[in-house]
C-alpha cells in the first residue's frame, strides 16, 4: 500500500471518529460533505436553536498547534460579527475533545451556515464562463470584501474554492478570519502554501512574506476573474514557489490573449486588479466593482491604450525580472543536484538576492512617483456597515466601536419597517471613539388615509385623490337607477375596496366606480300591465299607458309592446302598449 493510501485510510478513520458526534453538547455531526486542505466539513445540527448547520472541523496537525487554536477561536468570532448575503456567515466557534490511543486530543471546530450550491472552482473546472456570469460571480466577491475590509477584516485567502454559488446564483464567500489565523501562525511561503491550498491566488506581497491589508484580496479577485474569463489563472508551475516568484516578478498576458472570446475591455481592469505594487491596484472593492460595471458596457481600449496601461503597471522591460524568475523556478524544481545542507541550496540564496535587487530597482520608481493616501489614525473608528441589520443589532455593532448610536426613523417602501436603511455617517467613514451615529431605520411604507370619495361627483373625487398624494387610476361606469351621471359609487386599491378613513400606501393608484346616468330595462311585452308597471317603477321610472283596442288578449291589458329597450337615462318615461280590446278590430 502507498503513503497516499495509508494517509488516505488515516483521514477516512478520522471522519468516522467525527461522525455521529454532538459537539460542545449541542452540534449533532452528520455526514461529510466536503474536504480541503486544512478541515473537513460536515452536514450538522443545532440542537439548541434547532436548525440546520454546516459544521468545519480542523485537522489534526493544525488542531494539535496551541498558538494556531488561539488565533483561530479569536478570528472566528471576528468573523462571526459579519452579517452580508455575500458571506456564509459564522455561527460559533469551539473546541471539543476526543479520545483516542494517545490520550484525548483537541477538536477545534466551527459552525457555519449551510449552503447548497455549487463551488466555483467546479465551475471554472468546466471552462471559461460566459462574460455576464463572470461579471456576476466577481461582483459577489467584491460584495463580500467590501462589506469585510470595512469591519476591518481581510480575507487572504479568496480563491474559487472559497466562494459558493447558490442553487438561486447568490454568491456567498468563506472562511473569513480562517486564513488569517493560518498564516499568522505560518512563518514561510512554503508552509503558508501547504496550509492554504494553493499558491495560484496569492498576492506578490504575500509571496514575498510581507505584510497585506485589503489591496491583496483585489489581486486575489483579479486572478479569479482572470481564470473566470479565460479558463485557468494566469500563472502555472512545477511548485507553490515557481508560481509565487511569478507573481512576483512575471507580466501577466490579458485575458483576450489566452481566450480570444473574452471581451477586450476586461484586459484593462484585470491588468489593473494584478499590478504589481498594491498602491497601483484598484484602491479598495468598491473601486473595481465601478471598473467592472463600466467594463460591461464599455467598449475596448485601443493597443496604443492597453500598452501604456502594461507599461505603466509593470515597466518598460521586465525581461531582466522575468529571467531571474525563471531561473528561481528551475532552482526549485532541479532534483537533480545533489543535497548537502539542511536548509535552501547557496544557489537559492544567491539568486534571491538577485531578485531582490531587479525588485528594488524595478519599483523604486513607483515609490517615489505615486502618491500615497494618507492613513488613518489609531485612534480612529471606522463606521461599520449596520444596513439590513436590526436596530438592536447595529447598536451592538456600533457600541463594540466605541460609537453611539442614536435612532431615527424614515419611511421606505423598499426596506422592511424595523430594518436600518444606512446611518450619518455613512459606512466606511473615519470618527472618533465615542462620537454619535445616527442610524435611519425603516418606518416601512409610508400610508396616507383615504378621502372621502363616494357620493361625491366625479370632479370632486379627482380633486380629493389629488390633494391625498394618491393616483388616479381607472373610472368605470356602471348603470344605477338611483344615482345621478358621474357620482361615485366606490373606490378600489390593489383590487380592494376602500372606504373613507382606510389607510394606504402613500402614492397608491385609487380605481373608482361611478354612476353611468343610465338604467337597464328589459322588454315587458307580455306582462300585464300591472306587473311591468312595477317592475319599471322600480327603475326608477315613468310609465305612459297607451291602450290597443284592436288587440285582442287572452288577459286583458297585457302589454302588447314596449316601446324603449335596453339602456335609458335615470328618470325616463317609458310607454306601454296594452291590449285592451275583443280583437273585433282585427
Amino acid at each position: 500500500m502507498t503513503d497516499e493510501s495509508h494517509t488516505d485510510d488515516a483521514l477516512r478513520e478520522s471522519d468516522r471518529a467525527v461522525d455521529a458526534r454532538v459537539l460542545a453538547g449541542r452540534y449533532r455531526v452528520g455526514e461529510l460533505i466536503g474536504r480541503g486542505g486544512m478541515a473537513s466539513v460536515y452536514r450538522g445540527y443545532d440542537q439548541t436553536l434547532g436548525r440546520d448547520v454546516a459544521i468545519k472541523i480542523l485537522k489534526r496537525d493544525l488542531a494539535g498547534d496551541t498558538g494556531f487554536r488561539t488565533r483561530f477561536r479569536l478570528e472566528a468570532q471576528a468573523a462571526s460579527r459579519m452579517a452580508n448575503q455575500a458571506i456564509v456567515r459564522v455561527f460559533d466557534a469551539g473546541e471539543d475533545v476526543a479520545a483516542d490511543a494517545n490520550g484525548e486530543r483537541p477538536i477545534p471546530f466551527i459552525v457555519m451556515e449551510l449552503v447548497h450550491g455549487t463551488l466555483l472552482k467546479e465551475i471554472i473546472a468546466r471552462g471559461p464562463v460566459p462574460p455576464a456570469d463572470a461579471v456576476r460571480y466577481v461582483d459577489g466577491i467584491l460584495e463580500a470584501l467590501e462589506y469585510s475590509h470595512r469591519a476591518g477584516v481581510v480575507h487572504r485567502d479568496i480563491k474559487p474554492g472559497n466562494v459558493m454559488v447558490t442553487d438561486a446564483g447568490q454568491v456567498k464567500v468563506m472562511d473569513f478570519g480562517i486564513a488569517r489565523a493560518v498564516s499568522d501562525t505560518s512563518s514561510t511561503v512554503a508552509e503558508t502554501t501547504t496550509i492554504l491550498g494553493t499558491a495560484a491566488y496569492f498576492s506578490p506581497e504575500q509571496a514575498k512574506g510581507e505584510p497585506v491589508d485589503a489591496r491583496a484580496d483585489v489581486y486575489s479577485t483579479g486572478i479569479v476573474l482572470y481564470e473566470l474569463l479565460t479558463g485557468r489563472p494566469p500563472f502555472r508551475g512545477d511548485s507553490p514557489v515557481a508560481v509565487a516568484y511569478q507573481h512576483v516578478s512575471e507580466k501577466p498576458g490579458t485575458p483576450s490573449e489566452v481566450n480570444e472570446s473574452s471581451p477586450k475591455a476586461f484586459d484593462p481592469v484585470v491588468l489593473r486588479a494584478l499590478a504589481k505594487d498594491p498602491y497601483q491596484r484598484f484602491p479598495d472593492a468598491a473601486s473595481f466593482r465601478t471598473a467592472l460595471d463600466a467594463a460591461s458596457d464599455g467598449k475596448a481600449p485601443s493597443k496604443r491604450e492597453l500598452g501604456a496601461l502594461t507599461s505603466e503597471l509593470y515597466g518598460a522591460n521586465p525581461r531582466q525580472a522575468a529571467e531571474t524568475a525563471r531561473s528561481l523556478r528551475q532552482l526549485s524544481t532541479d532534483n537533480s543536484t545533489p543535497r548537502t545542507q539542511s536548509g535552501p541550496p547557496v544557489a537559492w540564496i544567491w539568486a534571491g538576492v538577485a531578485l531582490l535587487a531587479v525588485l528594488v530597482a524595478s519599483v523604486l520608481f513607483w515609490v517615489v512617483s505615486i502618491p500615497r493616501p494618507s492613513g488613518v489614525p489609531d485612534t480612529a473608528r471606522i463606521v461599520p456597515d449596520v444596513s439590513g441589520m436590526t436596530y438592536e443589532r447595529a447598536v451592538e455593532d456600533l457600541e463594540s466601536e466605541d460609537l453611539v448610536a442614536d435612532q431615527e426613523g424614515e419611511p421606505s417602501d423598499t426596506v422592511e419597517e424595523g430594518v436600518v436603511i444606512r446611518t450619518e455617517p455613512a459606512s466606511g467613514e473615519s470618527v472618533t471613539p465615542d462620537s454619535e451615529v445616527t442610524v435611519i431605520v425603516s418606518e416601512g411604507v409610508e400610508t396616507i388615509e383615504v378621502p372621502q370619495l363616494e357620493g361625491l361627483k366625479e370632479q370632486d373625487a379627482r380633486t380629493a385623490i389629488d390633494e391625498a398624494d394618491l393616483v388616479l387610476g381607472s373610472i368605470t361606469p356602471v348603470n344605477d337607477a338611483s344615482l345621478e351621471s358621474g357620482m361615485v359609487m366606490s373606490a378600489q386599491v390593489d383590487g380592494d375596496d376602500v372606504s373613507e378613513g382606510d389607510e394606504v400606501a402613500k402614492g397608491s393608484t385609487v380605481n373608482l366606480t361611478v354612476a353611468s346616468g343610465r338604467v337597464t330595462i328589459t322588454d315587458t311585452q307580455g306582462f300585464t300591465l300591472d306587473a311591468a308597471t312595477q317592475q319599471l317603477e322600480n327603475q326608477g321610472l315613468t310609465v305612459d299607458v297607451e291602450e290597443d283596442d284592436g288587440c285582442r288578449a287572452s288577459d286583458p291589458r297585457t302589454v302588447s309592446q314596449q316601446v324603449q329597450v335596453g339602456d335609458v337615462p335615470v328618470h325616463s318615461t317609458v310607454t306601454l302598449r296594452v291590449c285592451a280590446g275583443d280583437g273585433s278590430g282585427d
